[in-house]
């Protein structure tokens, strides 16, 4: 069955995790996603290895199709003019300024093809004092306030284990670059260049802390307690070290919980009536919970949550989760095999009903769509690909 974005065609100019996570979500439903990569070295996400094995790149580079390109040199460039006109999207990463440096900056890709969506993803922005400065994923985390927020009272800001901002930012981009398709092929309208900073994303999903801080001059910080949203909520330990974590985001919710762990009195005590006292006294409360808790197995305890149809979960590693038969019945990953070997992973997300996507191939070797691109599609004789190979353009 042809995926949706079947007819869609991607070049990606991208490096790492933000740009690949975006190619990777479009290739998924169909898109044909051709990756550019440096010569001799391919994107960085093939060194991220394990055991000897890049699963980064096996995972996020899957369904895409791989070209070497050395886009430093002005054969590549002009190998990079031939290939413009015949995709609908380009994806970069490149430092702010360095596609214009090369002369190859919007106005001049829009010169080749005016249709052309291009997707600029930045750590700070295409402009402002900070364009240039460096930034991967960690230091927008850093940066963004996600981190102060993040962590044990008294403790360190505490970063994500795993690259958040530029996952924020690929689903941002792809949604973005879905927009301004739609809005070329339906209103008969030039392609656009869509500005895409992993900062922002981040910052977007933070809560209204602008909000609050103009107009209340609250600034939430892991220390702050009066600035939470509910109570009780958080991860506890079981008395056989495992955890549960639970949230009561409603009024009913908070309720159901006390109740249910014998500590319904406390609905009558001022400290703990409402949702905004509970938040007020969070860390009273927070000990009469965990202690509840505490004296009940995981258990037990998921047993009470199911009882009283608490929301309330088992914290999981994905050792857990692959035996859950939640995931057994409702498949979560998928094995994918091509001459390099078979390797595990997560499903396409999110589910369509009429076109559902589909995972063809994991990440390519390097270049291995060399011959396909540049002999069959532009033309290049072997003895031309040969001297462009000599001469590191490809």
């Amino acid at each position: 069955m042809a995926g949706p974005l079947e007819g869609v065609r991607v070049l990606d100019l991208s490096r790492l995790i933000a740009g690949g996570a975006l190619g990777m979500c479009l290739a998924d439903f169909g898109a044909d996603v051709v990756k550019v990569e440096q010569p001799g070295r391919g994107d960085p996400l093939r060194t991220w290895r394990a055991d000897g094995e890049s699963y980064w790149w096996r995972v996020y580079g899957r369904n895409k199709r791989s070209v070497t390109l050395n886009i430093d040199s002005a054969g590549g460039r002009d190998l990079l003019r031939r290939l413009v006109p015949r995709f609908d999207i380009l994806v970069e990463s490149f430092v702010p300024g360095k596609m214009e440096a090369w002369g190859i900056g919007p106005e001049t890709l829009h010169d080749w093809h005016p249709g052309l969506v291009i997707v600029r993803i930045s750590a700070w922005g295409q402009d402002g004092p900070k364009r240039t400065q460096p930034g991967f994923g960690t230091l927008v985390e850093a940066a963004s306030g996600l981190a102060a927020m993040t962590g044990d009272a008294g403790g360190p800001p505490v970063l994500p284990p795993f690259p958040l901002a530029d996952m924020y930012a690929a689903l941002y981009a792809a949604n973005a670059a879905m927009m301004a398709l739609y809005h070329r092929d339906m209103h008969g309208a030039p392609g656009q260049t869509i500005d895409i900073s992993l900062f922002e994303a981040v910052f977007s999903t933070l809560g209204p802390l602008a909000a609050e801080h103009a107009a209340l001059g609250r600034v939430r910080t892991r220390d702050d307690t009066s600035v939470r949203n509910t109570a009780p909520r958080g991860a506890y330990e079981t008395s056989d070290g495992g955890h549960v974590a639970m949230s009561a985001s409603t009024p009913d919710t908070a309720g159901r919980f006390l109740t249910a762990y014998g500590l319904g009195d406390l609905l009558l005590d001022p400290r703990f009536a409402t949702n905004e006292a509970r938040v007020r006294n969070v860390d009273a409360l927070d000990e009469l919970v965990a202690g509840a808790i505490a004296r009940h197995t995981l258990a037990e305890n998921l047993e009470i949550a199911g009882a009283h149809h608490l929301t309330a979960v088992a914290v999981q590693t994905i050792a857990d989760i692959v035996e859950d038969p939640h995931w057994q019945a409702r498949p979560l990953t998928i094995d994918v095999s091509d001459d390099q070997g078979a390797v595990r992973m997560h499903h396409v997300v999110p589910r369509l009903s009429g076109t559902p996507g589909e995972i063809r191939w994991p990440g390519p070797r390097l270049g291995a769509h060399n011959d396909g691109i540049y002999g069959q599609e532009l033309g290049i004789p072997d003895e031309e690909m040969e001297k462009l190979q000599r001469e590191g353009v490809i």
